[in-house]
């Protein structure tokens, strides 16, 4: 979820405790045993083939083997666990041992002895920190494999001609069923982001949107998923014509930068400044005319803290901006726009992404609709990012005015659709990473990028 520039429930290891007696009953454990079941009557069938074709077996033979084809149809149906959404994430992994990111040094920072970043890996103070931490990385690889396996089933699945609430629909289901949702504990961080075109954020469709996925269209997939709180922020931009290759490209190339120069020490500036300087030197033709990839200088990455998705540090895209420093366990969405645009967003369109305003204290509220809705969102969001779909999805009705009412009185902040010049194209890349005392681990990465 894109930032502009103007310890909560149980910890992971409890809740892979719990899951370990339930594998069976989700049906993971009884899928493994019908896989090799079947593979060890499938060797049999083939060996059973050859005695027959050999010796000359009898009318048994044929019995036994009409017996063993019956079986292997009633198992076939079993293997669910051959499909990767099948199951919550937690009961694939009942050791406890999740997917770790992919680990990085950390680079030299401006104005630090240089070998301050290499000796990390080293020090036993360092490692020792890092071991005191593992339960909350394990939080967040959860929901990092979550947002892996959603979206690699959404790359195989979505296709033109498709509606984008029938899109999100889909992959929020999907992702809540390998999160395994269970209130504030464990869920989506925010709403689906599927904007379009020159749409770079913010867009997910409301109850009544018709709009149709298009060949021609550049989408930006921004989804998030949490356990306990720690959120894993983290998109990708979808084209299926080639001609946008170029951008995506450039985009992707320069997120991938904003993660090798981001570490312990080092300042935000020189993060957007190295950005800056490798997607604005692609160009790209599209239908004939040669463009040069800007960065959108009002959108940025962010820190991330605890049931907050911008905790208070932004990484811009371009140069300039605050020599603060990132500091030791902070985690931080590195995400990069680029457009063929004027590199500026504004706000546009119907909103749909709201989120409570974070240490909001008490507001005085008079209607009593909007204290219904403030309760809704407290119970179910939290702190967290929500759309009008979410709501309806929960049952409200006629929340309208309520929800202008949080609005105005600061309760909830909205956050409109985001938008360059119409007929440009912009993309968008994201990884979330986490600055262990040892290592950088961008704890989002898979084999798609």
């Amino acid at each position: 979820m894109a930032a502009v520039v103007d310890e909560v429930g149980k910890s992971a290891e409890k809740l892979v405790d719990e899951e370990k007696d339930e594998i069976v009953d989700d049906g993971a454990g009884e899928a493994s045993a019908d896989i090799a079941e079947n593979e060890d009557e499938d060797s049999k069938d083939a060996a059973g083939d050859e005695n027959v074709a050999e010796n000359g077996t009898g009318d048994g033979a044929d019995d036994k083997g009409e017996e063993k084809k019956k079986k292997k149809r009633r198992n076939k149906g079993k293997g669910a666990n051959k499909d990767p959404i099948a199951f919550p994430v937690v009961t694939l992994y009942p050791d406890g041992n999740f997917p770790i990111g992919e680990i990085m040094d950390y680079p030299p920072a401006a104005g630090i002895d240089e070998t301050k970043a290499k000796e990390r890996v080293k020090s036993e103070e360092a490692k020792a920190r890092d071991l005191e931490f593992t339960e909350i990385y394990n939080e967040a690889r959860i929901a990092a494999e979550a947002h892996r396996r959603t979206r690699k089933h959404i790359k195989n699945w979505i296709k033109p001609g498709m509606t984008m609430i029938e899109i999100c629909n889909e992959l929020e289901e999907t992702a809540r069923r390998l999160i395994r949702e269970d209130g504030l504990k464990a869920g989506l961080a925010f709403p689906t982001g599927c904007s379009r075109n020159h749409c770079a954020a913010h867009y997910t469709p409301n109850a009544g949107d018709t709009t149709v996925l298009q060949y021609d269209d550049v989408t930006k997939i921004d989804f998030g998923t949490h356990v306990n709180g720690r959120i894993i922020d983290c998109a990708f931009t979808l084209a299926f014509n080639p001609k946008y290759d170029r951008l995506i490209e450039a985009v992707r190339d320069a997120t991938n930068t904003g993660i090798k120069a981001a570490g312990i020490d080092v300042q935000l500036c020189d993060v957007g400044a190295a950005i800056q300087e490798v997607m604005e030197s692609y160009e790209v033709e599209i239908d004939g005319k040669t463009y040069q990839v800007k960065s959108i200088r009002n959108l940025n990455g962010h820190s991330i803290g605890p049931y907050r998705i911008h905790a208070g540090k932004t990484v811009p895209i371009v140069k300039g901006g605050e020599a603060t420093r990132m500091e030791e366990n902070e985690f931080y969405a590195i995400e990069t726009f680029g457009s063929t645009g004027k590199g500026v967003v504004h706000d546009d369109y119907d909103c749909s992404h709201y989120m409570k305003t974070f240490n909001t204290g008490f507001v005085p509220l008079r209607l009593q609709s909007s204290k219904s809705l403030l309760n809704t969102i407290n119970k179910n969001f939290g702190t967290l990012a929500f759309c009008k779909r979410w709501l309806d999805r929960l049952g409200c009705t006629k929340y309208q005015m309520a929800l202008k009412d949080l609005c105005d009185k600061g309760a909830v902040e909205a956050y409109p659709p985001l938008v360059d010049v119409k007929g440009s194209y912009t993309a968008q890349f994201e990884h979330t990473i986490v600055l262990r005392p040892t290592c950088k681990e961008v704890i989002s990465r898979g084999e798609d990028y």
